[in-house]
């Protein structure tokens, strides 16, 4: 399908209303969309190995540029061959401007025009990051996809906040995109804007006056309530380019990934799936449960009799609820197989249902599931 795709060409193939089925190109290969990127903060997903992310279906890898900056430093990384050969892995990797690390580190930070000043969690140390140094590190790095620089804010934020934020997300990308000169890495850039419509309508015609290869939607999941960003999304994602990939940032749970795909969003990234599978919440096709409950202490079946992953196939709920409770490092590592096995294959049913002309009914049939699942948690 992706054979004659040129890097930076994205390739529509199927579409039902705004949900689409396409293929991106970038120079460790393409990767088909809808996607889920798996999350490697600092260079790995947390209990996963190279071989088990392909194993469970997974395309593309994320990247944290403030951690990895921080320790070991890209320019180490860039010493030992780029980020693909430093932690193996050989397909598509995105990394993240810092931007939204940074801005969180509120206390700690002092913004301005120029850039963000702020002290390393780590150790105290100061380090500033202006559009110019983020693009400087991921292309040291070697991403295949960098994001422009941004501001982030919290919720909830003013108007004026949020006009004033979204001009300066502007005048650093236009840096951002100055700074590139990695052919090799494809630059994309965020529309930022809010809860209002309005403000994402402005932002997005500030971002798109940039030519850029994709264009990404940040500033939700940062304390909204999620239902606003679920009627909004039917609004703003159809208005981004028709030609290029759209990027939900920071999303989501299973309901928030087929409600953004319906909405026309291409792909998505979140730590969730990994994060709560340490905590023994794991994603099934009958609904999120916790293992740590007592109605599995004796239950013999598999954790998901409607999944083919490693886990549900080789591993009791009773065995899955044992590893938990003992805080035995195994139980991250069949849990985190598990969600991501389920997310990816979230993905491809989807893919599989755009082709074959099956959208409405695959996503009803997920949001009858997931929707009461939400509920009854």
């Amino acid at each position: 399908m992706s054979n004659q795709l040129k890097q930076g060409e994205f390739k529509l193939h199927a579409r039902r209303d705004q949900a689409r089925r396409a293929t991106f190109m970038t120079a460790h290969g393409s990767f088909e969309t809808p996607c889920f990127m798996a999350v490697g903060t600092k260079a790995t997903v947390k209990a996963m190995s190279p071989e088990e992310l392909k194993a469970c279906g997974t395309q593309v890898v994320l990247g944290n540029t403030y951690h990895l900056h921080l320790r070991p430093g890209e320019k180490l990384i860039k010493k030992m061959g780029g980020l693909h050969k430093f932690m193996n892995w050989h397909g598509p990797i995105l990394t993240d401007s810092g931007g939204f690390q940074v801005f969180s580190l509120s206390s700690l930070r002092k913004m301005t025009e120029e850039g963000v000043e702020f002290n390393s969690h780590l150790d105290g140390a100061k380090h500033f990051i202006s559009p110019e140094k983020s693009m400087e590190i991921q292309m040291d790095l070697g991403s295949d996809i960098i994001m422009a620089f941004d501001e982030c804010l919290q919720y909830p934020a003013t108007d004026e906040q949020i006009k004033t934020s979204m001009d300066l997300t502007y005048r650093w990308l236009k840096r951002s995109h100055a700074a590139m000169t990695r052919s090799e890495s494809l630059l994309f850039g965020i529309v930022q804007g809010g809860l209002s419509l309005e403000h994402r309508k402005y932002s997005l015609a500030q971002v798109t006056s940039v030519d850029l290869p994709g264009y990404a939607l940040g500033g939700f999941s940062v304390g909204e309530p999620i239902q606003l960003m679920h009627e909004i999304l039917p609004h703003i994602a159809p208005l981004m380019p028709e030609n290029k990939p759209r990027y939900l940032m920071g999303v989501g749970t299973p309901l928030d990934l087929i409600i953004s795909i319906d909405a026309g969003v291409d792909m998505f990234d979140c730590v969730l799936p990994t994060r709560v599978a340490r905590n023994g919440t794991l994603y099934t096709w009958q609904g999120k449960i916790s293992i740590k409950r007592q109605e599995y202490k004796e239950d013999s079946g598999p954790l998901d009799p409607e999944c083919d992953c490693y886990t549900c196939k080789n591993y009791s709920r009773a065995y899955l609820r044992h590893l938990f409770m003992s805080g035995e490092i195994l139980s991250a590592r069949l849990n985190t197989i598990h969600n991501l096995h389920f997310y990816m294959t979230l993905m491809r049913k989807a893919r599989e249902a755009l082709e074959q002309n099956r959208w409405p009914a695959y996503r009803d049939d997920c949001l009858t599931r997931f929707v009461r699942s939400d509920k009854t948690s």
